[in-house]
């Protein structure tokens, strides 16, 4: 490959940047290869996080509540799971790895996700706005996946009209970059008119409202703690864990990355939606 003038950003795809990199490549280390393409080069090694076997099956379990209910808390989830098991679960277990899994109910409290006390909150704008138009309403979330032997992130950017997964990305933590990542493979197929997030440090960040900001997008962020507000991505979240990720049990990260993206394809070219008129995100989208 002739890396001669290549500039530090491009704006290829992710996966195709991830395709350039030539490990061999000895007159470039691979640090600078990630540089000259814009690459966070923590993809490259992304491994799930390691805990114990113990504490990934109440994760696990933890998750599994959570789909069902995005607005229990760690008392109710607590509750739920001594109802369904029998012996009783710590609440304060379950609130510490609610911590780690990066998910809160929808009261707040000292589990929700708080924005840098610098970055500012933006309005939310949805409330009783009719959408009816592809790219009218975009949004985003975060979710945790667990592994065989671990767990990653996923981020996803949606169409609210269409339920079309514009992009997605893994992380084996809650940074900012792969948020940013997602956000621009989203771009590269339109824009909105109005992006919607929760009041998380990442999609608080400076760096990802500008993204948005120079592209003259409006950012609305949800109510503090109200995860319904951004319920399309609940339900996309329920969606892929329980047609996919449960049913699996990846065990390594290219599986599940290989795995999502055959699933996404899926869910955006083949799977009916009954709130689309038993029509595919796909169809709708692309009209």
């Amino acid at each position: 490959m002739n890396w001669t003038g290549l500039k530090k950003k491009l704006t290829s795809p992710i996966e195709l940047k991830r395709q350039w990199i030539e490990p061999k490549y000895e007159a470039i280390s691979i640090r600078r290869q990630c540089e000259l393409l814009g690459l966070n080069r923590s993809t490259l090694y992304y491994q799930p996080i390691p805990v114990s076997d113990e504490e990934l099956q109440v994760m696990r379990l933890i998750d599994e509540v959570y789909t069902r209910c995005p607005f229990y808390g760690s008392r109710r989830i607590a509750a739920q799971l001594t109802r369904e098991r029998g012996d009783p679960w710590n609440r304060k277990r379950i609130q510490r790895l609610m911590r780690i899994m990066g998910i809160r109910g929808v009261a707040p409290g000292p589990d929700t996700s708080k924005p840098h006390p610098e970055n500012k909150i933006y309005p939310y704008l949805l409330r009783g706005l009719l959408i009816d138009k592809v790219n009218q309403v975009w949004s985003t979330d975060i979710t945790y996946i667990p592994m065989t032997k671990g767990f990653m992130y996923l981020v996803a950017v949606i169409d609210w009209h269409s339920r079309y997964v514009l992009s997605w990305e893994l992380s084996n933590t809650m940074d900012t970059t792969f948020c940013i990542d997602a956000l621009e493979k989203a771009l590269d197929v339109s824009t909105p008119e109005i992006f919607n997030t929760d009041q998380g440090a990442q999609f608080t960040s400076l760096s990802f409202t500008k993204v948005l900001l120079d592209k003259e997008i409006k950012i609305s962020m949800d109510g503090r703690g109200r995860a319904l507000d951004n319920i399309f991505v609940e339900r996309l979240w329920r969606t892929v864990k329980y047609e996919n990720i449960y049913m699996n049990e990846y065990q390594t990260v290219p599986e599940l990355r290989s795995g999502l993206k055959r699933y996404f394809e899926f869910y955006n070219q083949e799977r009916l939606h009954q709130s689309l008129g038993y029509k595919t995100p796909s169809e709708v989208h692309f009209v």
